[in-house]
């Protein structure tokens, strides 16, 4: 995603390559096939140590627009994604580019992890895509109590298959900075990936009716003109390299003490 040492806002290229990756099976292999979603992973390439996951859906009764929308609201976010700490916004790069902060909730004993990412999007006549990878702001250091982790490349590529279905593909390459137990990357592929993706799905079919009582016309990804964040230069930025970064070992944690919450969604409330 970056060229050398220099942060870049991704181009056609990178898009291409994308989407390329999300359609294409070959060297993929799949972990879980059911209902309507698949994982697959991919062993990582001969300089790096970290595998891609890569997962698809097929959502019904949701249009391309409606997911992309979903993707994009952070305000709803918070009603949806039961993983999420914390999300925001930092600044604006571009008209489809921008720098924010996001941090999700690990099962204990596991320590929570957070990102900084560089984060780019493209609307391609019915299809969408949104893609990131980590960078350093000098404002948003590593915290104490969370450690920061490094997206390679991860994001999501949309495909439209008519007014009101489409297809989601969601891929990632992210280094946890961590010696993960190999139970706990089993259970990604097994039990949380495909669990966070039928989580969108529902959030989608709940969107257009909780839009139109939240500030319905408010859509800054769409209509640029709207959005208020501070300018960004892309010379504030650096890549964040994870061997900067702290690096814990958590492989020698046993299964039994981790707790994975079951819970149902909770974003059906009104806010």
């Amino acid at each position: 995603m970056s060229s050398g040492e220099i942060v870049q806002v991704p181009d056609d290229s990178h898009f291409s390559s994308f989407r390329e990756q999300c359609e294409h099976q070959e060297g993929w292999l799949v972990q879980y096939n059911k209902g309507g979603t698949t994982v697959w992973n991919r062993q990582p390439e001969e300089n790096r140590s970290i595998q891609k996951l890569k997962m698809r859906i097929n959502c019904k009764d949701v249009s391309a627009a409606t997911l992309y929308d979903v993707l994009h609201d952070t305000h709803y976010r918070k009603k949806w994604d039961t993983n999420m700490i914390e999300t925001y916004d930092i600044g604006r790069l571009t008209v489809n580019a921008d720098v924010g902060y996001y941090s999700w909730k690990c099962p204990s004993p596991l320590k929570n992890r957070d990102f900084v990412t560089l984060r780019s999007w493209l609307p391609l006549g019915n299809d969408y895509m949104i893609i990131n990878y980590s960078v350093k702001h000098p404002k948003y250091p590593p915290k104490k109590d969370i450690v920061r982790a490094v997206s390679l490349q991860t994001g999501y590529f949309i495909k439209s298959n008519g007014a009101n279905s489409c297809t989601l593909y969601y891929l990632t390459q992210v280094d946890p900075r961590g010696s993960l137990p190999k139970w706990v990357v089993n259970r990604v592929s097994q039990f949380v990936a495909p669990k966070a993706m039928k989580r969108i799905y529902k959030a989608c079919l709940k969107y257009p009716e909780w839009k139109q009582r939240h500030n319905p016309n408010f859509k800054p990804w769409v209509y640029p003109e709207q959005n208020t964040l501070p300018s960004l230069s892309l010379s504030e930025l650096s890549l964040q390299h994870a061997s900067s970064l702290e690096n814990i070992d958590e492989s020698s944690l046993s299964e039994e003490k981790v707790h994975i919450s079951d819970e149902e969604d909770s974003y059906t409330k009104d806010s």
